[in-house]
């Protein structure tokens, strides 16, 4: 059974926040040398979309230029690994998905570098689930209404029906995994370097569906560009509350299916610990003091804030388990 365990997590207040504001922006990190946000994934995906919206919100509170640099491919690896190689003096943090930090060590079988090691939390920023959506013109002459009938045409047609992903190992691959699994299907997957080519084939019809991060496309649904079919999780979700959850397929064996992701910013490991409270603090209040929130909202991405950095180390050690259990379930194995 894949499970979605409970999280331990707060919003700050921004009363609180505002209170620490002095403080934040009287302490510049590293004598105020620009800070390096690495994305691991190439511009115009969901996380370069989030990694933006912090950066420009992150900078004042800091005090210091906060600069994105997008490293990307292998699923978010090489991004990652970036960070942990970087010097650990708080110049350098990146957002790094579950799927590296709790997957990975089950999927491949060897890894460029130890991600529960070599990368320091700092905060937890973001949760939300995987949507998936088809191409709108390929779902209307395949006749693909609804989420079932996609799945009986694929059954169909083994091999015939392809799925973008921003790449091999994240979580939207081992969802779609999972499903073929689950489902008796063979959907085939087609990785790419990122969110942001995956969708340019999908909407060129060059690509028939993803399972991705919302933020890249509910612009795409909103213009009809594309059609939602389901969300990875097994219960409905706030942004696309027409939408089934895979609670609902119990007849396709996806009843179980369980797939809900988050993000955090991490630092390389040997950071110091007064720097990355100082880094966790800022990006607590650029989270409450400002519109981030607002704005992630309506693309599917909640603002989750770790308690403090060990609460986002527990996290970690806490959802490794139930990752392990996802691989497991999608019969994913990587070299």
């Amino acid at each position: 059974m894949i499970g979605n365990q409970g999280r331990r997590a707060f919003m700050a207040s921004s009363m609180l926040a505002g209170a620490m504001v002095t403080g934040a922006e009287a302490q510049p990190i590293a004598g105020g040398r620009p800070v390096r946000l690495i994305v691991p994934f190439p511009p115009g995906g969901a996380i370069d979309i989030l990694g933006r919206l912090l950066a420009d919100r992150l900078s004042p509170v800091l005090g210091q230029s906060v600069v994105i640099e997008n490293r990307s491919g292998a699923g978010g690896m090489i991004g990652s690994d970036a960070v942990a190689k970087a010097l650990p003096d708080g110049t350098t943090i990146g957002i790094v998905g579950v799927a590296v930090l709790c997957a990975a060590e089950f999927l491949y079988t060897r890894l460029p570098f130890n991600p529960k090691t070599e990368l320091a939390p700092v905060t937890q920023i973001t949760d939300g689930a995987r949507l998936c959506v088809v191409n709108a013109e390929s779902a209307a002459r395949r006749g693909w209404t609804d989420f079932r009938a996609l799945i009986a045409w694929a059954k169909a047609h083994p091999d015939e029906v392809s799925m973008a992903s921003s790449g091999v190992g994240t979580s939207s691959h081992l969802t779609i995994a999972a499903v073929n699994q689950a489902a008796g299907v063979r959907i085939l997957h087609v990785p790419y370097r990122g969110g942001g080519p995956a969708i340019n084939d999908l909407v060129a019809g060059r690509i028939d569906m993803m399972f991705d991060s919302p933020p890249a496309l509910m612009p795409l649904l909103e213009r009809g560009a594309v059609k939602a079919l389901a969300v990875s999780t097994k219960s409905r979700q706030f942004f696309v509350p027409d939408v089934p959850g895979m609670g609902e397929f119990a007849d396709l064996g996806l009843g179980e299916l369980d797939v809900d992701t988050w993000n955090a910013v991490m630092a390389p490991a040997g950071t110091p610990a007064p720097v990355i409270a100082r880094l966790a603090e800022a990006i607590r209040i650029a989270a409450t003091q400002s519109d981030l929130t607002e704005r992630l909202r309506p693309l599917g991405f909640r603002t989750v804030l770790s308690e403090s950095p060990d609460a986002l180390a527990r996290l970690i050690r806490d959802d490794t388990p139930r990752w392990q259990n996802i691989v497991q379930a999608s019969g994913a194995k990587l070299d």
